[in-house]
Order: C-alpha cells, then sequence, then structure tokens
C-alpha cells in the first residue's frame, strides 16, 4: 500500500470518530443549555484542554511555525506573550467570570452575559455583541478551514476547493449534530493529539541535523542573527519596539475570545479551575515553544520550500512513516477543527438566543432553539469557505485580525465588568463599538499608509482606546442602580 494512501485511511478514521462523537451527544442533548454550554459540567482537564486547543487553532501548526521560519527566534515574543495571556486569563478572569455569568440570570451566551450584568433593557449591548461575535467569527472559522484545505491540498494532492469542502464538512457534521459537549469532548482528544505530535517533532528535526552544536552552526549561516531574541535578522538592528509591543499585545487578545471564555462559563465548578490553570499552562508553554522551533529548525531542514506555513507538515510527512506521518498530520486538522467548531457554535448560539428569541421569536422552545443553533452552524460555516476560498489566503493573517477585532472589542468589556462596580451599559456599549470599529479603522489606514505607527498591531490601540470609552462614559453617564451593586458585591465576595 502506497504511504499517501496509509496516510489518507489515517486521515479518514480521524475525521469519522470525531463524527462518530457528533452522534454520540446528539442524542444526549436535551435542551438548549446542553447544546451551549454542556450543562456547566466540565471537568478541569476537559475545561483545560479543550480551551487550549480551541484557542490555538490551525495557526499553532501553521501560522507560528511559518512565523518563525521567516523570522527565526523573533517569532517567540508571540508565544511569549501568548503564555502571559493565558495564565492572566485562566487567573484573574475564570474564576468571575464562571461566577457572575451564573449570578447574572444564569447566562448562556457572552452576549447574554453583558446584558444581564449590566441590566440593559435597551437590547443595544446583546445586538452590538452578536454582530461582533458573527463578523469577526466568520473570518476566524476561515482561518481554520484554510488551513485543513492547504493539508488536504499537499496531501491528497486535490483541488484547493474541494479541499476546503470536504473539511468544512466534517466540521459541520459534529457541531451540527453534537453541540457544546461534543465540540469539548473532540478538543479534549485534538487538544492531546495536537500535544503529541508537535512536542515530537523538533527534536526528530533536530537528530537529521545531526544535534544542537550541528543546527546552531546551519542557523548561523541562515542568518547571523536569527536565534537572536531582540535583534532583526535582516539588517542585524535592534528590534523596534513596535514590533515587540506588537508580538506581545497577542495576549491582550485572550481577555475577549467568547470561544476561551465560554470554557469558563461551562466549568462544573469554580474548584476546579485552579487545577484547570495549571494543566493549560504546561500544555501552553511545551506546544507554543516547540511550534517555534519546528519553524526555526525547519528554516535549515527544508530551505527552500515555497509556503513557509507548510513546513510542519512537510516535515512530518517526510520524517516519519506513514501511518505515524498520517496521526501527526491529523494533528493539523484537530488543530483547525478544535477551533473552528468552537468559533461556530458560539457564533450560533449568539444568532439562535440573541437574535432569534430575542427579535424573531420570543416564546421560541428549546427545541426550536437547537433548531435554529443548527441550521446556523450551516451558514456561518458556509460564509467562512467563502471567504477562504482564496488559496493564497494567509492562516497567521487571518487569525490575527480576527483575534484583534475580539479582543479589542469584548476584553476591555470583560475586564470592566468583573472588575470596575461603577462600570454601566452605556460605557460597555461605547467600549465595544470602538473596539471593533478601531481594529477596522487601523487595519485599513495601515494598508495605505506609510507612517512606522501603523506597524503596530491594530489590537494595542483598539483595546485601549476601549478602554478609554468604557471608562469615561460610563462616569458621565448615571452609576448602576442597586440591583446590579448588590449583585456585583455578591460575585465579588
Amino acid at each position: 500500500m502506497e504511504g499517501n494512501t496509509i496516510k489518507i485511511i489515517v486521515l479518514s478514521m480521524y475525521l469519522l470518530g470525531m463524527i462518530y462523537v457528533g452522534f454520540v451527544y446528539f442524542k444526549r442533548t436535551s435542551d438548549f443549555s446542553d447544546y451551549v454550554l454542556g450543562g456547566r459540567k466540565l471537568g478541569s482537564w476537559t475545561a483545560a484542554l479543550s480551551a487550549q486547543a480551541s484557542d490555538m487553532s490551525g495557526w499553532l501548526l501553521i501560522g507560528l511555525p511559518g512565523a518563525a521560519y521567516i523570522a527565526g527566534l523573533e517569532a517567540a515574543w508571540i508565544a511569549i506573550g501568548l503564555g502571559i495571556g493565558t495564565y492572566i486569563n485562566w487567573r484573574v478572569v475564570a474564576r468571575r467570570l464562571r461566577s457572575y455569568t451564573e449570578i447574572a440570570g444564569n447566562s448562556l451566551t457572552l452576549s447574554d452575559y453583558f446584558e444581564n450584568r449590566f441590566r440593559d433593557d435597551t437590547h443595544i449591548l446583546r445586538l452590538v455583541s452578536s454582530l461582533v461575535i458573527i463578523l469577526f467569527f466568520a473570518v476566524y472559522t476561515s482561518a481554520q478551514f484554510s488551513a485543513g484545505a492547504k493539508l488536504f491540498e499537499t496531501l491528497m494532492g486535490i483541488d484547493y476547493t474541494v479541499a476546503l469542502i470536504l473539511g468544512g464538512i466534517v466540521i459541520i457534521a459534529y457541531t451540527f449534530l453534537g453541540g457544546f459537549m461534543a465540540v469539548s469532548f473532540t478538543d479534549f482528544i485534538q487538544g492531546m493529539l495536537m500535544f503529541f505530535a508537535l512536542i515530537i517533532v523538533p527534536f526528530v528535526i533536530l537528530a537529521e541535523l545531526g544535534g544542537i552544536e550541528a543546527a546552531g552552526i546551519a542557523l548561523k549561516e541562515v542568518d547571523p542573527n536569527y536565534m537572536n531574541l531582540i535583534r532583526a535578522t535582516e539588517g542585524g538592528g535592534v528590534l523596534p519596539v513596535i514590533a515587540i509591543v506588537s508580538n506581545l499585545a497577542w495576549g491582550l487578545g485572550y481577555f475577549g475570545q467568547p470561544h476561551i471564555l465560554a470554557r469558563f462559563m461551562a466549568i462544573g465548578s469554580t474548584d476546579f479551575i485552579k487545577k484547570a490553570r495549571w494543566i493549560a499552562m504546561v500544555w501552553v508553554s511545551l506546544t507554543l515553544g516547540a511550534a517555534v522551533f519546528i519553524g526555526i529548525l525547519g528554516r535549515v531542514y527544508m530551505p527552500d520550500i515555497s509556503d513557509p506555513e507548510k513546513i510542519f507538515m512537510f516535515s512530518v510527512d517526510v520524517l516519519f512513516v506513514p501511518v505515524i506521518a498520517g496521526v501527526f498530520l491529523a494533528a493539523i486538522l484537530a488543530a483547525s477543527m478544535s477551533t473552528a467548531d468552537s468559533q461556530l457554535l458560539v457564533t450560533a448560539s449568539s444568532i439562535s438566543e440573541d437574535i432569534f428569541k430575542k427579535y424573531i421569536r420570543k416564546e421560541a422552545t428549546d427545541a426550536e432553539m437547537i433548531k435554529v443553533g443548527r441550521l446556523s452552524v450551516v451558514a456561518i460555516a458556509l460564509i467562512a469557505m467563502v471567504i477562504a476560498i482564496d488559496p493564497e489566503s494567509s492562516v497567521f493573517g487571518l487569525v490575527s485580525y480576527a483575534w484583534a477585532g475580539l479582543g479589542a472589542s469584548f476584553g476591555p468589556v470583560i475586564i470592566a465588568s468583573l472588575f470596575w462596580r461603577r462600570a454601566n451599559k452605556w460605557g460597555a456599549i461605547a467600549g465595544m463599538v470602538t473596539g471593533a470599529v478601531s481594529v477596522v479603522a487601523w487595519t485599513q489606514i495601515a494598508g495605505i499608509s506609510q507612517a512606522a505607527i501603523f506597524d503596530l498591531y491594530e489590537i494595542v490601540p483598539a483595546f485601549l482606546l476601549s478602554g478609554l470609552a468604557i471608562f469615561v462614559v460610563s462616569l458621565l453617564t448615571e452609576a448602576p442602580e442597586e440591583a446590579i451593586l448588590a449583585e456585583y458585591d455578591r460575585m465579588a465576595h
């Protein structure tokens, strides 16, 4: 049997297994709460690994190694920023958000939480947050479909568009059927698969290069500053502060990612959070470091590849026997699917809970809500596939834009809602709109301006402007009513 055939069989078995999980949880989904939050029953391991697997996406095995392949150790600043952001999110946000979402009307979605937390009877906050989720998650999900399509295209030699459709069908199938628990359980499996693939591959590449000393000599020949954290690979100058800040600023995005925050909301008890935090930190630290070194070592192992974002899949294809290669290549699918399914579910939940039930059919039953949620999964997936239709689309670029949009729109509002008693609905609305508009505007201006300041990652100015808008508008408008303050005090204590 040919090597490619074996790999395809392994990948097919993996994909069928994920769909089977969807069928299993299809039978266990009894109400809308089960479909969107799994009845708040996640344990520490499932919460931690599903949060991180859904967080990192195909970007971890495609985008980050590709960035490291090009820029060298400079790319580690992104990993450092993400590691810091992960820890702070679990340490500072998780416990309060888990408590507050239950206290504030047992909120099932982020939009639901914002409306309940701020007692927004205008429903503007719910509508704006839903639109932000739909906009940026469509882009984010498209990056995952693109990552999967690149794998199928490379491995099977099939057309990119056909590969895109094939991967999309599988993700739609088990998200459509099983909802949150199917997504979380498959994310747990996918998180483990990603972990072992990322840890093993750089060590095998290093052995092929002849060990650390030989690899070090070869890397210096690429560029004397290739392994320098503070000097650029081109020209050898000290990295601009803007470049370092932009890479570290990826960590800011964590506070506003609905698919990650949903895991905090769904964990079975606040007592599980400490254990989950340490599981998450071990996973994140090791996988981010490994992804960077796959790109760096891949630069000397395969110096002439046309698409740096394919360094992981090319390395696996060459280094391992077909069965093992098939398993490790499935890790790319795992990374893409674990994020796409979570994003589809969050978007579908927002459409069904925050738009359909609130504005179209207020008396909707759980059965109707689940049906709308499932149809929304299909609709958003199709939109994402259209966005990803260009085979030259960059996974890194798509993720970067969507990550900034969600992080700047929701992050400051989440922080204010959990830690500032005086924050009110008008401040939250102003902050959310400011964050979203700032990301879009900064990106558009950066595309046409030569000014150095626009090299700054758009999440930085947008996050700061959003926070400022929340602060100023909240102080200029009426203070929260006593019932809101009492609820906040209950959460805080």
